[in-house]
C-alpha cells in the first residue's frame, strides 16, 4: 500500500479506483479547508493540555497547519487523489512536513466529531455573512420606500385591483419578512453554536480533553451535552436550510410581482439593462432574467432541504457515510441564496419607476363607499350589498364611480349625500386608513422610522 490511508492497518487490499471515486468528498468539502485547520489548531492546544503531546511538539503542530493555511490560501496546496477528505488531506500533507508528530495530532478525535465541528464553524461564518447580506437588502428597502412614500399604486387580491396602496407600504411588506428571516436565522445561528469536538467517534475519549478549553479557542457559547447526538445531529443544516427555503420563498415571490410589474400590460417598473437580457431570436425583448432566476433557484434551495432530511430520516444513529451528503446542499443553499439576495439589492436599487403608467380605476374605492355607509349607521353587510350593486351598474354603464349622479347612488340608498364625492378620492382613501400598520402616509413614515431604529440608521425625517 502505497497510498497514506489513516485507517490501513485493518485492510489487506488497496481500495478500488471506483470505489476510491466513490467514498471521496474532497471535491466539495475542500472548502472547509479554514475551519478544519482552525479545529486542528485548537485540538493541539487541547492535546498540550492534557499533557498527551508536550510544548514543542504542540509548536511544531501548529506551525505546520499555519502553512498548510497559507498553502490553500496561495493556491498552493496539492489534493492528492487518494485524499478522502479534507481532514486526511491536511493529516497527511502535516505528517510528510513534520514527520512523525503529525500523527499525534488526531489523538481522542474522529472525523466523526471532527467533521461536524468543521461544519458549525463554516456555517456560523455563512449565517453572519447571510444576516449582513439581509440588512443591505433591508436599507435598500428603506431607501426606496422612502423615495416613492407619495407614490400610490393599486393593491391586489387575486391578482385583482382591490384598494389603493402607497408603493412605500408594498416595499416594506418585504422588509418585516426579511426581518422574520432574520430573527430565524439567529435562532439558527443560537442552536449551531454548540461545540461537538471532544465527542469522539460516539462515546466520548478516554485522553482528558479540556471541551470547555476547546469551545473558547473555537469561540462557541457551549459544548455538546450527549456525544451520540454530538456527532449525529445535523438538524442544525435543516434547519438553516429551512430558514433559507423561506427566505427564498419571500425572494421569489417578490421577484414575481416586479416581473408582472415589468410587463407592457403593466409598465409600472423598468429593469435596469444591468439587470435584464434580451432574447437570441426576437430583438424588441428586455427579460427580467434576473427576477425570473430568483424564482427559479428557490426549486433548488427547496430541494435541498428534501434532500437533507430525507438523508437522515431513516439513519441509525450515530454516523453513517450518508452524512457526507449533508455538505453539498449546504454549501449550494448558501452559495445560492447570497447570490439572490445581493441580485435583488441590485435589481431595486437600479429599477426605473414609471409613475404615469400606474393605472386604477376607482372601483377600488368600494370598500371606502361602504364604509362610508357604515358610518351613518348602515349594518356592514347591507352596505357590503348595496355597493355591490353600484358597481354593477357602473360597470354596465363603463362609468366611474365619480361619474354616477347623486340621484343616481340615492336610487340605491337614501343615505347617500353630496359628500360622497369626497370619499371617492384616491389620495383621501390612502390617509383614512386609520389603523396601525395600515397603509396611510403617517402609519408607513411610522413604519420607516422603526426601521431604521431596528437597523440602528439614522432617521432622515420620513
Amino acid at each position: 500500500m502505497n497510498k497514506y490511508k489513516a485507517w490501513k492497518g485493518r485492510f489487506k487490499k488497496d481500495t478500488s479506483p471506483l470505489m476510491e471515486e466513490f467514498n471521496s468528498s474532497i471535491k466539495f468539502d475542500k472548502r472547509l479547508y479554514r475551519e478544519d485547520i482552525e479545529g486542528s489548531i485548537a485540538y493541539a492546544d487541547a492535546l498540550k493540555a492534557a499533557k498527551i503531546i508536550n510544548q514543542k511538539e504542540r509548536n511544531l503542530i501548529i506551525k505546520g497547519l499555519k502553512e498548510i493555511l497559507k498553502e490553500f490560501e496561495y493556491g498552493k496546496f496539492v489534493i492528492s487523489q487518494s485524499d478522502e477528505d479534507i481532514h486526511m488531506a491536511v493529516e497527511r500533507r502535516l505528517i510528510k512536513k513534520i514527520g512523525d508528530t503529525g500523527k499525534k495530532l488526531h489523538t481522542g478525535r474522529s472525523r466523526n466529531d471532527q467533521v461536524v465541528t468543521d461544519t458549525r464553524l463554516f456555517l456560523k461564518k455563512s449565517i453572519r455573512k447571510i444576516l449582513s447580506e439581509i440588512t443591505l437588502l433591508q436599507k435598500n428597502i428603506i431607501k426606496i420606500s422612502e423615495r416613492e412614500i407619495a407614490t400610490i399604486i393599486p393593491g391586489y387580491t387575486h391578482l385583482q385591483q382591490a384598494q389603493p396602496v402607497l408603493l412605500s407600504h408594498y416595499f416594506m411588506s418585504f422588509f418585516w419578512g426579511l426581518r422574520r428571516d432574520k430573527n430565524r436565522l439567529k435562532n439558527c445561528l443560537t442552536r449551531t453554536d454548540i461545540l461537538p469536538l471532544g465527542s469522539g467517534a460516539l462515546a466520548g475519549t478516554t485522553f482528558e480533553i479540556d471541551r470547555k478549553l476547546l469551545a473558547k479557542l473555537l469561540k462557541f457559547s457551549t459544548i455538546s451535552e450527549n456525544s451520540i447526538d454530538a456527532v449525529s445531529d445535523r438538524d442544525f443544516i435543516i434547519e438553516f436550510l429551512s430558514a433559507c427555503g423561506i427566505i427564498m420563498t419571500h425572494l421569489s415571490r417578490y421577484a414575481e410581482d416586479l416581473i408582472i410589474w415589468s410587463s407592457s400590460e403593466f409598465d409600472y417598473i423598468e429593469i435596469d439593462d444591468a439587470f435584464a437580457t434580451g432574447s437570441s431570436m426576437l430583438p424588441q425583448k428586455k427579460n427580467p432574467d434576473s427576477l425570473e432566476l430568483i424564482r427559479g433557484k428557490s426549486a433548488r434551495v427547496f430541494g435541498n432541504l428534501i434532500t437533507m432530511m430525507t438523508a437522515v430520516k431513516g439513519l441509525p444513529l450515530t454516523y453513517g457515510k450518508d452524512l457526507q451528503e449533508d455538505k453539498e446542499p449546504l454549501f449550494d443553499t448558501i452559495d445560492t441564496v447570497s447570490l439572490c439576495i445581493k441580485i435583488f439589492v441590485g435589481v431595486i436599487n437600479t429599477m426605473k419607476i414609471n409613475h404615469t403608467k400606474i393605472k386604477y380605476n376607482d372601483y377600488i374605492l368600494a370598500t371606502d363607499l361602504s364604509d362610508y355607509l357604515v358610518k351613518k349607521g348602515m349594518p356592514f353587510r347591507k352596505s357590503h350589498e348595496v355597493v355591490g350593486k353600484i358597481i354593477r351598474y357602473a360597470d354596465k354603464q363603463r362609468i366611474s364611480l365619480s361619474e354616477i349622479p347623486i340621484e343616481k347612488y340615492k336610487t340605491f340608498s337614501k343615505t347617500f349625500e353630496e359628500n360622497i364625492y369626497n370619499v371617492i378620492d384616491i389620495k383621501k382613501s390612502i390617509e383614512a386608513k386609520k389603523t396601525l400598520g395600515s397603509t396611510s402616509t403617517r402609519s408607513v413614515k411610522k413604519q420607516i422610522t422603526t426601521a431604521k431604529k431596528l437597523l440602528s440608521l439614522k432617521n432622515t425625517g420620513t
